[in-house]
């Protein structure tokens, strides 16, 4: 078996995976390999043909496919390595990474860092539970996405969309704008897991019904999907009798929530966080193994592409000075959430960081007129009024290195919402 030598190996060239290169390449690792398993670099955005990207990165919209190929031109001109095609089935704790592809066979690299970029990929419909066969025209918004974007095929014409995720809330005014039907958006949970701006241009102003507390039931159809019924639920999700309501429809979206890509994360024996779904991390995006770093959706799912990229200049950043002077000794103290505050990326930071930290989360449920407050030990070193603070939406607050080396001594930092 063929062994290849790297310093850097970042799995996946998607954004996260491309920022990291380009990062990683700036700060002096030239010998670095990207391995994509798609035909070609950009990840998910090559099927985001909407806007909205790139406002913080490059200070101007773009389409996913334009974000993507800005990052692609930075790789091409500083002439960084990657394989297309090609799958990673294993990545040791020794920084072995087994991969193949139809040209070479199964292959190893040996390295000395690793930046795990895999992504995310959707929930399915097994994992709902919901009664009905399995007729054709019940899909996934990615997958819905891909068909209507990429290969020019509509699923359908009358259809419903479990799950206001934002792929499909885009989904929605999408297939409306290629002449399908959209019924309405059914939405578990009291609030929506999308960003405001999509609820308000995808379905706002299309007219399409959002029903918050609302659920499907039942899927007709043998061979093919003919209606579904919805019900509302109550405080407990459960369905409420008597609320059902049937819908005449050929397809139905699910767009029920995004897992991160971790199959090799868990494998490489790397401490997970049961509520992102990805790796705990610290401030540098590493991970508990040793010049093992993760970035991106396959460390907590983002709802803007710009923090992908900025975790993962972070990232790339940090392998490279990882490589160039070896493990980095510093005693971190772990970051705890209460009051609303669901989950933090990193999880834990190191007080004598020469460098500020920015700290991202997301919050339980929608809250209203709260402060975000910091506290190091059991000082409080930042507080910051939101009128509004909502699940979908990520937040963040930016912690000072000098505020971090003033309170070196502490054992712990919690962030949690309290009244203004």
């Amino acid at each position: 078996m063929k062994i290849i030598n790297r310093d850097l190996v970042i799995i996946g060239g998607g954004p996260a995976g491309l920022a990291a290169a380009v990062s990683a390449w700036d700060s002096g690792i030239k010998s670095l390999l990207v391995i994509e398993r798609d035909s070609h670099l950009g990840g998910i955005l090559n099927q985001c043909i909407h806007n909205g990207f790139g406002l913080h990165t490059f200070k101007e919209e773009l389409t996913g496919p334009e974000y993507a190929d800005r990052f692609i031109e930075m790789a091409d001109e500083r002439g960084i390595p990657y394989i297309t095609d090609t799958i990673v089935t294993d990545v040791s704790d020794d920084k072995t990474v087994t991969a193949m592809n139809s040209k070479d066979g199964i292959f190893k690299i040996s390295a000395k860092a690793v930046i795990l970029a895999m992504g995310c990929r959707e929930r399915p419909r097994g994992a709902l539970n919901t009664p009905g066969f399995r007729g054709a025209g019940i899909y996934s918004a990615g997958t819905a996405q891909k068909l209507v974007n990429i290969d020019g095929y509509m699923p359908g014409k009358k259809v419903v969309i479990l799950g206001s995720g934002d792929i499909g809330l885009i989904m929605a005014r999408r297939m409306t704008l290629e002449g399908a039907e959209v019924k309405c958006v059914c939405e578990i949970m009291p609030y929506s897991g999308g960003l405001k701006r999509n609820i308000v241009q995808c379905l706002d102003d299309f007219g399409i019904p959002l029903k918050l507390s609302h659920t499907v039931v039942d899927i007709e159809g043998r061979d093919r999907v003919e209606a579904v019924t919805i019900a509302q639920v109550d405080e407990k999700l459960k369905p409420i009798p008597g609320t059902e309501e049937r819908i005449e429809c050929d397809t139905l979206l699910l767009s029920v929530g995004l897992l991160p890509e971790n199959e090799l994360t868990t494998e490489a024996g790397i401490t997970m966080s049961r509520i992102t779904g990805g790796a705990e991390v610290n401030e540098s995006f590493e991970t508990s193994v040793n010049g093992i770093f993760a970035c991106g959706n396959v460390l907590h799912v983002h709802d803007l592409v710009d923090y992908v990229s900025q975790e993962a200049r972070a990232a790339g950043k940090a392998a490279a000075e990882y490589i160039a002077k070896g493990e980095k000794s510093a005693d971190r103290v772990p970051v705890y959430t209460q009051n609303g505050v669901r989950y933090t990326v990193p999880q834990s930071v190191d007080l004598t960081s020469d460098c500020d930290v920015t700290v991202r989360f997301r919050v339980s449920d929608n809250f209203r007129n709260k402060k975000v407050c910091v506290y190091i030990g059991d000082e409080l070193v930042s507080s910051r009024r939101k009128n509004i603070l909502a699940p979908g939406e990520m937040e963040q607050v930016k912690l000072k290195s000098d505020v971090l080396k003033a309170h070196s001594s502490a054992k712990s930092i919690t962030v949690k919402l309290e009244d203004c």
